[in-house]
């Protein structure tokens, strides 16, 4: 391996926390099933302005992370702490209270050559916006002298996640939180990838988060157009290892994509996503020298109403009509929002690790957002 090929960035590591389950395995098995994890609301549990959601099963916060360190966790930063620990420690099929027994990081051995100076680069929208209402309602309500609990305060700023999961974990290189809308997996990634190119750091952990609460339904009810209503929200947590493919190599571990490169662009106004992204796709097929038959599989964001319809529209006309196989994880956990790039790269990975992708061929994720942002991420099957 020359001295270019040894620095080519890779994906060699992932895991999924998702509706579909707590494994990365659970996430391979209900995608290839097509299982759809909607489930009821109980309306005693939930005052929200929907009847069914994509919740994560079994996901109560101290029962997988213990007692230790997590009374004023919140969902958004225990889905985190809980999807890193699975790639960093190996996923084991008893979720067990490591946080009882004084380890915050979980047992079993961390994977190798990922230490602490490994940076993370982590997605959100607001952080936890229930966190955010919770705090500001005490802090009218509650009774004096306190008014609100302290401890909870960490929890309402965007970076709480990656924080916490860096201090559980013992990482102690770049920690970064990048906000994005439905781009934040991208984004995400393309952060990732600066900090190696910079010299900043080796191992990345990238990926995004998203939770489900009362206060982020009742924002997406009303900031939806009525053509979006009936789009079920979901959540979780997708994150990947990326890292030189020299260095996955020495750690005995086998490159799964490589980071073939990304393209980013602004629409003005909704009538202009379609054209936007179809540029943006060409461009990045250009750069890369990638032809549009050699892409084999597209993996889009779904997003509801007519953001999601202008991408299905922007594919076809940078394919002209003859695009390749698609999986929208989205058709069957939801729409996780900021984390939904991240589950889509998480999908492409989960396929090219069962060799359902094959060998040098591409996989192209895109991304729209209502505000404006598209994104595209070109991925070369290892």
């Amino acid at each position: 391996m020359n001295a270019a090929a040894a620095a080519v960035p890779v994906i060699s590591a992932w895991t999924a926390v998702s509706p579909l389950g707590l494994s990365g395995a659970d996430f391979t098995t209900g995608l290839r099933s097509g299982r759809k994890a909607g489930t009821p609301l109980d309306p005693e549990e939930w005052s929200v302005p929907f009847q069914e959601a994509c919740l994560v099963p079994g996901f109560h916060i101290r029962q997988i992370l213990g007692r230790k360190g997590t009374r004023s966790m919140d969902r958004a930063t225990g889905l985190a702490v809980t999807a890193l620990r699975a790639l960093l420690h190996g996923e084991h099929g008893e979720h067990g209270r490591h946080g009882d027994e004084g380890d915050n990081g979980g047992a079993g051995e961390r994977l190798p050559g990922v230490g602490e100076h490994t940076g993370l680069a982590l997605g959100t929208s607001t952080g936890s916006a229930q966190s955010i209402m919770d705090f500001t309602r005490d802090s009218l309500v509650s009774e004096r002298p306190f008014f609100v609990d302290p401890a909870r305060f960490p929890n309402t700023v965007m970076n709480c996640a990656a924080g916490q999961s860096a201090i559980w974990h013992g990482l102690k290189g770049p920690n970064t939180t990048i906000a994005g809308g439905r781009a934040t997996g991208l984004l995400a990634l393309q952060y990732a990838l600066r900090l190696q190119r910079a010299g900043r750091a080796g191992p990345v952990l990238c990926g995004a988060v998203e939770e489900f609460s009362s206060a982020r339904a009742w924002l997406e009810w009303h900031a939806r157009a009525d053509e979006d209503a009936t789009a079920v929200l979901g959540e979780g947590a997708a994150v990947w290892l990326l890292e030189p493919e020299a260095a996955a190599a020495e750690h005995g571990r086998r490159a799964l994509a490589e980071v073939a490169g990304l393209e980013f662009g602004c629409a003005p106004d909704p009538d202009a996503v379609r054209t936007v992204l179809a540029d943006a796709i060409r461009r990045l097929l250009d750069r890369t020298g990638v032809a549009p038959g050699e892409v084999r599989m597209l993996a889009d964001s779904a997003a509801p109403g007519a953001e999601g319809a202008a991408e299905r529209s922007a594919l076809a006309d940078a394919f002209d009509g003859r695009q390749p196989p698609m999986i929208s994880a989205a058709d069957l956990i939801g729409d996780t929002c900021a984390a939904s790039a991240a589950f889509q790269i998480a999908a492409v990975l989960a396929l090219a690790e069962r060799k359902d992708l094959a060998p040098g061929g591409h996989a192209l994720v895109t991304s729209v957002d209502r505000d404006g942002v598209v994104g595209a991420a070109l991925l070369r099957i290892r």
